[in-house]
């Protein structure tokens, strides 16, 4: 049994530091893979099927040439959870992340050593890493910021197909982290002026009872977004529409949170530093969250704000993460 994680690489198991694609490959070249990422729930992985049916998606429309089906991926998928399992402290989760690759382009097939054809990578490391500073959020909400930079529409790169090209995401994080004072996260507008998306993350507003989201055109259509739209808020008696938002309708919004597989959901007390509704965290996303502890039966918000209690400072030190990106 191994003393270090191991990742899935292309059919075996090896060590994380050992797991290396190419130099050549069309990842590295052209952002040419797509992705998924994962949480458990007390080490059950949470929605795993419907991120591999949404990867495959994917796969489909990029043309990737992968010959593994559905259910090798989720064998695989548990088969890296298993092996790396006694690593993990008691309350970790298992955070998977699962890249799939095209492979070498075209004029570099012929270079001797190299893996031939698509990439499958399945990496396992402890959600506390993505999501242990973000635990006084759940208390002070986010402050959504809108940046110059917009979201690609879905006629020129289709962001319902989880891609690893985006750089504009990281592009409105930098502007995000040089807004003055903390907690600023990203939100991109459509090329319409409309409100698409953050940056790893989909926008919801509450107004006179009623949840509602971007439609789902030029946005990624988030797992935990359908989660809240289809189980959720029906569970919950609220009602919840698509439909185009712009920055009006935000501002004078009564609350606002943004979803994503990590944190599940954050509530987003102000837009461009002016409050949404009385400025606080509001009480419909406390009853969301709430039915989504019990469905999984984790405490989400006490778990999170756990984690960030115990984490090392050298840890949590201002460095761009996937969800923020803080200027020295």
């Amino acid at each position: 049994m191994s003393n270090s994680r191991v990742v899935y690489f292309n059919g075996k198991l090896v060590p994380e530091t050992e797991a290396k694609i190419s130099i050549y490959d069309s990842a590295l070249m052209f952002g040419d893979m797509v992705f998924e990422m994962t949480r458990s729930f007390n080490k059950k992985q949470f929605k795993l099927r419907e991120h591999i049916h949404r990867l495959y998606a994917g796969v489909k429309i990029l043309r990737i040439p992968l010959q593994m089906t559905q259910e090798e991926m989720e064998r695989a998928c548990y088969e890296t959870i298993e092996a790396n399992d006694h690593l993990f402290a008691a309350d970790d989760e298992h955070r998977l992340m699962i890249d799939v690759s095209r492979g070498l382009l075209g004029i570099y097939q012929g270079i001797e050593g190299l893996h031939k054809g698509p990439n499958v990578i399945i990496a396992d490391f402890p959600l506390r890493w993505t999501v242990a500073s973000m635990g006084k959020l759940f208390e002070t909400g986010i402050n959504a910021v809108i940046t110059s930079q917009r979201a690609i529409p879905a006629v020129l790169l289709d962001p319902k197909v989880k891609n690893r090209s985006r750089i504009h995401y990281l592009m409105a994080n930098i502007e995000a982290g040089q807004i003055e004072g903390d907690n600023n996260w990203a939100l991109l507008l459509d090329p319409d002026g409309f409100v698409a998306e953050g940056t790893g993350d989909n926008f919801f507003i509450i107004k006179d009872g009623t949840v509602i989201t971007p439609e789902g055109r030029n946005i990624l259509r988030g797992v935990s977004r359908a989660y809240v739209m289809e189980n959720l808020c029906p569970q919950l008696g609220i009602p919840v529409i698509e439909r185009n938002i712009d920055p009006y309708d935000v501002y004078t919004a009564d609350e606002a949170f943004m979803t994503g597989t990590p944190f599940c959901m954050l509530p987003v007390t102000s837009l461009n530093g002016n409050p949404i509704g009385t400025g606080r965290v509001g009480e419909i996303f406390g009853k969301i969250i709430q039915r989504w502890s019990e469905n999984t039966k984790v405490d989400i918000v006490k778990q999170i704000q756990t984690w960030e209690a115990a984490q090392d400072p050298a840890v949590s030190a201002d460095v761009p993460t996937p969800y923020r990106f803080k200027s020295k």
